[in-house]
């Protein structure tokens, strides 16, 4: 098989997919190296940066995405007039599975200082969080994020979520606020 034709067969696999594909999975089914599948991945990535769509790798694979130059587009056609965003309860209760996982329900809501049981309902309906395990001390049902989650925010893995120190108070800003109290 001839690069040409490793590249067009990686494409269509692609145009089929509900997830990422790994390099070793392309390779495995095309009987190919995992490095002449890498390189025609390569290939194909830079031959689609002036389209609609580009080729991405996610959570440790690569599939077909929208371009983001487009994602206005894209946006107004998928919803079509539906509301399907998470609201602000549901991205803070993302953000703390997210940091903190694996995490209890009940830690979440300390952390937030409210009931999120039904918004746990809706991060696990939609497929961004689910359960991996009970805490060892109280049984409690441990909740991380899923790779449907990596997924949609086009990140690798859990390490590339930006870091939180920057959106912090540093200590002595905090010091000052709490002393303005006292007085």
């Amino acid at each position: 098989m001839i690069n040409v034709e490793i590249e067009r067969s990686i494409e269509a696999i692609l145009m089929v997919v509900d997830e990422p594909v790994s390099e070793l999975t392309l390779a495995q089914v095309l009987e190919k190296t995992v490095e002449e599948v890498e390189m025609a991945l390569a290939r194909l990535e830079t031959s689609y940066e002036d389209r609609g769509f580009c080729l991405r790798k996610v959570n440790g694979g690569w599939r077909f995405y929208s371009n983001p130059e487009f994602s206005s587009a894209v946006e107004k056609f998928v919803l079509d007039g539906q509301q399907s965003r998470l609201t602000q309860a549901a991205l803070e209760t993302l953000s703390v599975i997210a940091y903190r996982q694996p995490v209890s329900r009940a830690r979440v809501s300390a952390i937030r200082g409210v009931n999120v049981e039904a918004v746990m309902k809706t991060l696990i309906t939609r497929g961004l969080v689910e359960e991996s395990g009970l805490e060892h001390e109280t049984g409690a049902i441990l909740y991380k994020t899923t790779s449907y989650f990596l997924e949609r925010l086009g990140l690798n893995s859990l390490e590339d979520l930006p870091a939180l120190a920057p959106y912090l108070p540093d200590l002595d800003g905090l010091d000052e606020i709490l002393d303005s109290l006292t007085d």
